[in-house]
C-alpha cells in the first residue's frame, strides 16, 4: 500500500512526475516545459535568436497559465483540510491531457489543438508546484526544478569532504537530495521514451499513477469525504 505519509515515497513519486511531464511537452509541444516553466523564457528568447516563427511566442503563454494555476492551487489548499487533494486533482488534469492527446491524435498538427492540451498540463504541474511551496514539510525539496537540490547535494558533499564523512546532518541531507534528483532523472528518461515513442498521450501514465497511489493509500477515506463536501 503506498502510504502518503511516507516522505519518501511520495518525493520519489512527484519528482518523477516533475521529470517526466516536463519532458513530455518539450519533445512533443515544440520544446514546452510544462514543470520548469521559467525554463520557456530561454528557450524563447533562443527561437527569437534565431527567426523562429511566430510558434515562439506560444511558449509565454505557459507563464500566466502557471500563475493562475499556482492562484487556485492556494486557494484550494485554504479551503479544504485535505492537502493531498492538489496532488489528486493534478492527476485527474493529467488523466483527461492524455485522453484528449491520444483522441485527437491526428489533430495535434493543429497548434491550437496542440498548446490547448500542453497548457491544461502546465495548469497541472502548477498544482504540484503549489503543492511543494505550500507544503514543503511533504517532500525532501522542490520536485519540479532540480537546481537547488543539486546546489544543496553540491554543499553536503563538501561538508562530508571536510568532515571525512563524519557529519550525520550532511549525509542525511545528501540521501535526501539523491532520491528526489534520482526520481526526477528516471522520470525524465522514462518521459523521453514516452515523447518519443507514444507523443502527447503518454502524459496519461503519470496520471493513472497519482491517482492510483493516492486512492489505496491511508488517506484514501479522507480524501472521498473532502470531495463529497
Amino acid at each position: 500500500m503506498f502510504d502518503t505519509r511516507n516522505t519518501w515515497l511520495v518525493t520519489v513519486v512527484l519528482s518523477f512526475m516533475g521529470g517526466y511531464c516536463d519532458i513530455v511537452t518539450f519533445i512533443t509541444a515544440n520544446e514546452l516545459f510544462s514543470a520548469h516553466v521559467t525554463g520557456n523564457f530561454i528557450v524563447f528568447a533562443y527561437d527569437l535568436v534565431h527567426g523562429s516563427d511566430v510558434l515562439a511566442w506560444t511558449k509565454l503563454l505557459a507563464f500566466p497559465v502557471f500563475v493562475v494555476s499556482v492562484m487556485v492551487g492556494g486557494w484550494i489548499a485554504e479551503t479544504t483540510s485535505h492537502r493531498y487533494l492538489l496532488l489528486f486533482i493534478e492527476g485527474i488534469l493529467l488523466l483527461i491531457a492524455g485522453l484528449l492527446a491520444f483522441t485527437f491524435k491526428n489533430l495535434l498538427g493543429n497548434n491550437f489543438v496542440l498548446y490547448g492540451i500542453a497548457m491544461l498540463i502546465v495548469f497541472a504541474l502548477g498544482l504540484q508546484n503549489a503543492f511543494g511551496r505550500i507544503y514543503s514539510k511533504e517532500t525532501h525539496g522542490p520536485t519540479t526544478m532540480m537546481t537547488g537540490n543539486v546546489t544543496q547535494a553540491s554543499l553536503d558533499v563538501g561538508t562530508l569532504f571536510r568532515n571525512k564523512f563524519q557529519n550525520a546532518q550532511a549525509l542525511a541531507s545528501l540521501k535526501k537530495q539523491l532520491v528526489t534528483t534520482g526520481g526526477f532523472l528516471i522520470g525524465c528518461l522514462s518521459g523521453a521514451l514516452a515523447g518519443k515513442f507514444v507523443g502527447m498521450a503518454g502524459i496519461i501514465l503519470p496520471g493513472i499513477i497519482i491517482v492510483t497511489l493516492f486512492a489505496v493509500s491511508p488517506r484514501e477515506i479522507e480524501l472521498k469525504n473532502t470531495i463529497q463536501k
